[in-house]
């Protein structure tokens, strides 16, 4: 899968490659393409990188010829040029003597200059293959998911279709490969730019098309339909990346704290979906300060769900932690030490249990919280995956609605009530931070488009909130350097294409 980042520095994960794609070769039946990596023979005397991103054809009992990757990624998530070198011509394949077939990987079709408005590369590969007269372009891809970027990859192939009048058929990875989700959909296009083929969403499927050689077009096949929102993209692709996540890292079950709030709850619903009802255990640990509410509406939420739970009370803990520190912190007022301890507490006993019975513990933070530190280093941020990271508070609140369309699986009281970390009486978590719509909407112009603090005010936003919000982002980036990874289903998530110094001033 990709992306393999540095298991490509390992000769021994290269050569193992290289001898799987040639046992492969001798057990397909047909002409088949596969992506895989190769030695790049110039890149110690010309002062090159090491391997290419390719593609290999296998026909005919054997490694038939290799197609190498032009164009290399090094935004957001991708950095192919720590590991590749790129190919220097395009080419094309042959089959029964006629159909010629240009072969093109991933970002190679990323890099037309009217569609974008810009080039990001010298090299035009589409445009080279349309000067070979290829009567058709293959594409395989490895095009993580964010939401709604299908529309974009169908209506950048068709522009490019109708400018080359040749047809496309991309074929997507799918599956979950840590933070990236692929989605799949593979799509072809004939030459007058119209959708003839589209496979499923965020699954395997195997699909048939047909170039007619008479028309040297693409013949109409199943079209599978787009989502029917982006509150249903981003479920299927939060329940595939935890299930995959899970299945790779070896593990069967998962755990993860229910506190009856909205976010554990989202979580929880999302790990039963991907993992199985019998599969996924909830941990209510009520303190002192939780309401008899939140306790009713977590054991309400796993009846819906029909999920296995247990009740862990801390006050006792409590009470031995302020007993031990209590010389220490005397003369001090209660204070976000003794709130975080409650956090800590919960934290500890949910990876006590996640060891001894070998499960999964799912963090149950989100993206608004993440971006300004709302949330507990080695408590509430404990897991191996963080499901919910890339979502905002508003974008949980309009799944969860979703999620409940046709009958209530988030308790309607987890809905109406005001979120809230109830580590201290009568708390809410506007107590320390703006309304989550004002929230959200700052981080968005700030860390998704970029905006100036000038800019984001004058879009209507008072300048101290807007100052206090940035403030925060910038303090909390030592806690996301130590948060789990977090699934990645926007365009700019805190994960392998966030890369923030911790160590510097703010630039507001």
């Amino acid at each position: 899968g990709y992306p393999p980042r540095d298991l490509l520095l390992n000769p021994n994960f290269v050569q193992s490659s290289l001898a799987t794609l040639v046992d492969l070769s001798k057990q397909v039946a047909c002409p088949t393409l596969v992506g895989t990596v190769q030695p790049n023979p110039h890149g110690e005397l010309e002062g090159e990188k090491p391997l290419y991103n390719s593609m290999a054809l296998l026909a005919r009992g054997e490694v038939e010829k290799i197609f190498v990757k032009r164009l290399l990624p090094t935004y957001d998530v991708f950095d192919e040029y720590r590991y590749f070198a790129p190919g220097k011509e395009s080419s094309f394949l042959t089959l029964a003597n006629q159909l010629r077939i240009g072969v093109t990987i991933c970002e190679d079709l990323w890099n037309d200059e009217q569609f974008w408005g810009r080039r990001n590369y010298r090299v035009n590969p589409v445009a080279e293959l349309a000067a070979l007269g290829v009567d058709l372009i293959l594409n395989l891809s490895a095009s993580p998911y964010t939401v709604g970027k299908q529309q974009l990859r169908e209506n950048m192939l068709q522009h490019a279709v109708q400018r080359y009048q040749i047809p496309i058929i991309y074929v997507n990875q799918v599956g979950g490969n840590d933070d990236l989700i692929f989605d799949g959909q593979s799509v072809a296009f004939n030459r007058r730019g119209e959708i003839v083929c589209r496979a499923k969403s965020f699954q395997e499927d195997l699909l048939f098309i047909e170039f007619d050689p008479v028309t040297r077009d693409l013949l109409p096949s199943t079209i599978n339909p787009l989502s029917s929102c982006a509150a249903e993209e981003i479920w299927s692709a939060l329940v595939l990346g935890v299930r995959d996540y899970t299945h790779k890292c070896g593990f069967k079950q998962a755990v993860l704290g229910l506190s009856g709030g909205i976010d554990s709850a989202l979580v929880g619903a999302i790990a039963t979906s991907a993992l199985g009802k019998d599969n996924v255990l909830g941990v209510m640990m009520p303190s002192p300060y939780s309401s008899e509410g939140s306790v009713a509406d977590a054991t309400t939420l796993a009846e819906n769900l029909q999920i296995k739970t247990i009740k862990l009370p801390i006050e006792s803990l409590m009470q031995s932690y302020d007993a031990v520190l209590h010389d220490l912190f005397a003369g001090t007022e209660f204070g976000i030490a003794e709130e975080n301890l409650q956090s800590r507490i919960r934290g500890n006993l949910l990876m006590a249990i996640a060891n001894k019975f070998g499960y999964l513990l799912l963090s149950t933070g989100n993206k608004s919280e993440m971006a300004v530190g709302y949330c507990t280093l080695y408590g509430d941020m404990n897991g191996g995956l963080a499901v919910i990271a890339d979502l905002p508070k508003t974008l949980v609140y309009s799944l969860c609605r979703w999620l409940n369309r046709d009958r209530e699986v988030i308790p309607k009281e987890i809905l109406i009530k005001p979120p809230s970390a109830e580590l201290k009486p009568n708390q809410v978590d506007q107590d320390s931070l703006p309304p989550y719509d004002i929230l959200d909407d700052i981080l968005e112009q700030s860390i998704c488009q970029h905006h100036s603090l000038a800019e984001i005010v004058a879009s209507g936003h008072d300048l101290t909130t807007v100052q206090k919000v940035l403030n925060l982002v910038h303090k909390a980036e030592f806690k996301r350097k130590q948060a789990p990874p977090g699934l990645k289903v926007t365009d700019r998530a805190f994960g392998t294409g966030w890369r923030m110094p911790i160590a510097s001033k703010i630039c507001l």
